[in-house]
């Protein structure tokens, strides 16, 4: 049997350039450095749309409407922002009430957005996630948790359908059980990569990177929107 070691090094070698991206991420340098963009990329990406189609083209009109012009410049103020104006740039008020509420609880741990964030993610326990005061929000689930976390600079990953439906059948081709409890999954993962040789947010980042979008893996199709996000 094909050892797990080089079933992950197949999956890998179809996204050569990742660990750039991720790096990154994991250095809270998506978007550019914004936080409030991230904030917002992760609420937006919390109800499910396609992300390069559906969220990335909003937080980039966001951007333009609200950050660039001046608008909103601190987690603060996007967390005081009006709803009917921001509704303009994104219809579903969810999502601008999770974005709002973690942007409320960020901005109560630094006046500077990118500690903040990092102070948080550093300080939140995957174990009791919802107890959290990020995962108690409404709408916040452990995947919008651990995306999160991740931009805040810890290496972990999100248990999205996408990733479970890749790393297990990882799993079931090395010979070993698929796993669909979230939180065991999460450390399986995360022992997984260490093993193999990689970090646990390169197989995240990998599973979505290797899913196809007409004829080619979004890896390809993305590649000039990549360096931004």
């Amino acid at each position: 049997m094909t050892s797990l070691k080089e079933i992950v090094d197949g999956y890998m070698g179809k996204v050569s350039g990742l660990r750039e991206h991720c790096e990154r991420c994991l250095r809270t340098e998506r978007w550019g450095g914004c936080v409030i963009l991230m904030v917002v990329d992760a609420a937006f990406t919390s109800i499910g749309l396609n992300y390069f189609t559906a969220v990335v083209p909003k937080v980039e009109e966001f951007n333009e409407k609200f950050v660039e012009t001046g608008r909103i410049r601190f987690l603060r103020d996007l967390a005081k922002a009006d709803m009917d104006e921001l509704r303009k740039v994104w219809r579903n008020m969810r999502s601008w009430l999770i974005a709002k509420e973690i942007a409320s609880h960020l901005s109560t741990i630094s006046s500077n957005d990118r500690e903040a964030l990092r102070t948080w993610a550093k300080n939140a326990k995957l174990e009791d996630w919802w107890e959290d005061p990020i995962g108690r929000i409404k709408g916040v689930g452990l995947v919008t948790f651990q995306y999160l976390r991740m931009m805040g600079g810890i290496d972990t990953v999100m248990p999205d359908k996408i990733v479970k439906r890749v790393i297990n059948e990882i799993l079931v081709k090395a010979g070993l059980e698929p796993i669909n409890d979230d939180i065991e999954f999460i450390k399986k993962v995360e022992e997984l990569a260490l093993a193999c040789g990689y970090r646990p947010i390169e197989l995240c980042w990998m599973t979505w990177l290797i899913q196809p979008e007409g004829k080619m893996i979004r890896m390809e199709k993305y590649s000039s929107i990549l360096p931004k996000i």
